[in-house]
């Protein structure tokens, strides 16, 4: 402890990010290296921020290097890879093998696409003596497929980056139904490296097309072909911020309001890198003449980007009635029941769910035996349930319902004797029956996400409940009625033994509350590929039961805990709204 001079305030963002600042140099290997040391000097330079792998091929014999693809994967690991010497003893003179070990966690494709893959990793490397120039060298003659890193060396040198494509028309559903209601873009998550020109990375991605497991679901305004300019080795914005992106000859073929199409969709996929600083795209034909230039301002109008901002925030009071308060979390204006029957009392609810344009909402009666729809910015009388469920326990019955962008309502049926996934036209229309073809459980709860393409399930089996994410896929049903499958499950948040609660938090990301093995309860932000980043842990809360978010992020966090319903402003901490409520929901 220092015994003279004054005292002196620090503020907290003063302090450097660690793990943003540390940069791993890649070293060629020694002359005298042993084969051990190669192995090792190999593995370090794969962490490090060496364009190419430049550095790490120097361990590699010469057609090694030339075989070698590390562009095509990653695979992540929980720890760095073990190595093991498999036949030290008894090789063959000049020649080695080790093993890489350790437990996998996920893989990154050829299309930059996160993949979560639990599993035991096991990958030979093998090793020859060579003639140097100053005598015998040890080099790698058969390297791993890809690359291979540890978690923390994944998170310091890649970044997650949303591409944007628009979401495809559902098949099966009317013209008129269509017409100005499907949502307009689709996130599709990558992760790039992030020091090694991630704009120009970015930019090839998205050009590239949609991932293959979004592809049945979205399109892309981009000609098929089309690609950077034969040459084009980085890109990079002008002292205007404008980036001009040259295409090859099968861009040529882009009309007017095609091409608007394609530059909106990369100005809002850089959006999502900060440090690309792009304002404005134009894009170029191969003799380098202009195709069309559009600014950040315009892309809105080509395309919206996100969620309108909601109103009101909804949960169901003491008195079970449906309420709702300002959706800014600087507001302190109490709750208030909404118009109608559900804000009147005239049907208890257990569970309720607002429509996306704050008309319309959905509530499940207090036993779950039955769904009603009824406005909720006029006053009027409740029909006949929409719905009955023939659940003979109160536990099971509907879960909470979910309203999807063109206005369309989603709902579980948990009866142990007939568990379905429902979906009802504007919320009225004679129930669909989802199919599920790869569900391994029954799903307690759905959320759909804005964009329209993916839905979020908790799924229980055998006493544990996980979150599941899957595609919806549309074809032409009978009777005029569409068939609807949910498929392409994706299991999003693995390390997390037990989901309670989960709802969509922007155009790629949930939050989900749930416990790790041996742990206690957490928030946490998960990314609809199923990755979850360091630091995305949110402050702590007891027994929360529900959450909900808006997939607008400027919007707090609202959760039912034992603390009563409780919100999270930005920066702030958990504020208690009442001691008494349930089923906190945004429109959705």
């Amino acid at each position: 402890m220092p015994d003279e001079g004054n005292m002196k305030k620090v503020d907290a963002s003063q302090r450097p990010d660690s793990q943003s600042q540390v940069r791993v140099y890649a070293m060629p290997p020694p002359e005298d290296a042993g084969a051990v040391d190669i192995v090792q000097g190999f593995l370090e330079a794969l962490t490090s921020d060496d364009p190419d792998f430049a550095i790490a091929r120097k361990y590699l014999t010469n057609k090694a290097s030339r075989n070698w693809h590390p562009e095509r994967s990653t695979t992540v690991l929980a720890d760095g890879p073990n190595t093991v010497a498999d036949n030290v003893a008894n090789s063959n003179e000049g020649e080695r093998t080790y093993s890489l070990t350790g437990r996998r966690l996920a893989t990154v494709n050829e299309q930059r696409a996160y993949r979560p893959d639990s599993g035991n990793f096991k990958q030979a490397i093998h090793l020859k003596q060579l003639n140097g120039s100053n005598g015998p060298v040890w080099r790698i003659d058969s390297p791993p497929a890809g690359v291979v890193l540890g978690e923390s060396d994944f998170e310091r040198n890649y970044q997650a980056v949303n591409k944007y494509y628009f979401a495809s028309p559902p098949k099966g559903l009317s013209g008129a139904r269509q017409v100005g209601t499907q949502p307009g873009l689709v996130a599709d998550p990558i992760y790039v490296r992030q020091r090694i020109d991630p704009l120009t990375e970015t930019v090839k991605a998205l050009l590239e097309g949609p991932s293959n497991r979004l592809d049945p679901a979205v399109r892309t305004a981009v000609p098929m072909g089309a690609g950077l300019a034969s040459g084009t080795k980085s890109l990079t914005p002008d002292d205007k911020n404008k980036l001009v992106v040259p295409l090859n000859a099968r861009g040529d073929s882009l009309v007017h309001e095609q091409c608007k199409q394609v530059a909106a969709q990369l100005l809002h996929t850089l959006q999502d890198l900060p440090s690309s600083g792009v304002e404005q795209v134009e894009l170029q034909q191969k003799d380098g003449s202009p195709l069309c230039v559009l600014g950040k301002d315009r892309a809105e109008t080509v395309v919206p980007h996100g969620a309108d901002l909601p109103a009101y925030q909804y949960f169901v009071d003491d008195k079970r009635r449906l309420v709702r308060m300002p959706g800014n979390a600087g507001s302190d204006a109490g709750p208030e029941p909404v118009t109608g029957p559900f804000g009147d009392g005239e049907q208890p609810l257990r569970s309720a769910a607002v429509s996306r344009d704050e008309e319309r909402a959905a509530g499940v009666s207090l036993d779950g035996r039955r769904l009603f729809t009824a406005s909720v910015v006029s006053k009027g009388s409740l029909d006949g349930p929409k719905l009955r469920s023939r659940a003979k326990s109160e536990k099971d019955g509907f879960s909470t319902p979910s309203w999807d962008g063109r206005g369309d309502l989603w709902v579980a049926d948990r009866d142990p004797q007939r568990p379905r996934l429902l979906w009802l036209a504007a919320g009225t229309g004679e129930p669909v029956q989802v199919r599920v073809p790869d569900l391994d459980g029954r799903i307690e709860a759905v959320r759909v996400a804005a964009d329209g393409v993916r839905v979020a399930l908790l799924v229980r089996k055998d006493g544990k409940t996980s979150l599941r994410i899957g595609l919806i896929e549309w074809a032409e049903g009978k009777g005029g009625q569409p068939d609807i499958s949910v498929v392409e499950l994706l299991e999003a948040a693995p390390q997390m033994e037990e989901v309670t609660a989960m709802s969509w938090a922007g155009l790629s990301r949930l939050v989900v509350v749930g416990r790790e093995s041996g742990g206690v309860q957490q928030m946490r932000y998960v990314q609809c590929d199923g990755s979850a980043r360091t630091g995305a842990t949110l402050p702590g809360l007891t027994g929360v039961k529900e959450i909900a978010a808006s997939e607008d992020e400027r919007q707090p966090l609202v959760a039912h805990s034992d603390d009563g319903i409780v919100r999270l402003p930005s920066g702030a901490q958990w504020q208690t709204v009442v001691k008494e409520g349930r089923t906190p929901v945004y429109p959705g």
